[in-house]
């Protein structure tokens, strides 16, 4: 695949323009599975979507769905979920989910003779609190920062995946957090944004994780910040999540199942 990039260099009254012909290799084009099951506190959850896609050129426009696959949530031994795709469009619904805490799920994906498995718990989480707005915050002193409080459970383990939505940036500000160091107390997940205005919503979800969805997203976000991108930049190296080609091995997949309870706080800034 060839691109062209035109780089223009204005030197006073004069310019030159430059023609960089960049020659990328192509791989075949990986199944992409964005499996996140969210139970939103106060809801039936019954509601939820797999979506499918395939990996394509760095260059590429549209990403690709994965059409014609079979995909079915499967619950201890009698409680089948089948997932029914929309129009071709690589989403996969289903109206008739039962979600219960602790328990463990397992997924089965058949696409082009291939079948895709994993296995993850869905995990509680505990309600937001309260916001607190600090409007001298950031490196600048004029940024304005959230905090979104929430209480740990003090008997056991938590892993924590804060989702932070407004109209500034497009892109959604992600972090997880766990409570090795902060068991049992009131701690906060943190959002700053320079251009917030008075009157701006900003959704502030937290996602109850499993301690290896904890790992994947860490070094994920951990790439990506030494890059000085966000988690929808190119990776360093592949980071692998917790689905696994069982008919080919090395043609392993991309993404994760993820399955959790949600709390959702939406924001006003004052």
């Amino acid at each position: 695949m060839k691109k062209y990039i035109y780089i223009l260099l204005g030197l006073l009254i004069c310019s030159c323009e430059d023609v960089v012909d960049v020659d990328l290799n192509n791989s075949e084009p990986k199944l992409v599975i964005d499996a996140s099951i969210n139970w939103f506190k106060n809801t039936p959850g019954n509601e939820q979507e797999i979506k499918l896609t395939l990996s394509a050129p760095y260059f590429d426009n549209q990403v690709p769905p994965a059409s014609g696959a079979d995909v079915r949530v499967i619950k201890g031994d009698n409680d089948i979920f089948v997932f029914t795709e929309e129009n071709n469009s690589g989403i996969y619904r289903n109206n008739d989910f039962i979600p219960e805490i602790d328990a463990t799920y397992n997924l089965e994906i058949i696409y082009n003779g291939e079948t895709y498995l994993a296995s993850e718990t869905l995990k509680s989480v505990v309600d937001i609190d309260y916001v607190e707005q600090n409007d001298e915050g950031g490196f600048t002193g004029e940024e304005t920062e959230l905090k979104a409080f929430y209480t740990d459970p003090i008997d056991q383990e938590n892993y924590y995946f804060f989702e932070f939505i407004s109209d500034i940036p497009v892109i959604p500000s992600l972090e997880v957090y766990n409570d090795e160091f902060t068991n049992g107390n009131q701690i906060f997940g943190f959002y700053t944004e320079e251009e917030l205005e008075t009157g701006d919503l900003v959704t502030i979800r937290n996602y109850g994780v499993s301690e290896r969805f904890y790992d994947f997203m860490f070094i994920l976000l951990q790439q990506n910040a030494e890059e000085g991108g966000g988690p929808f930049e190119t990776q360093p190296a592949t980071v692998r999540g917790n689905c696994i080609n069982e008919t080919n091995p090395d043609n392993f997949p991309l993404g994760y199942f993820r399955l959790s309870e949600v709390a959702e706080l939406i924001y006003t800034v004052e």
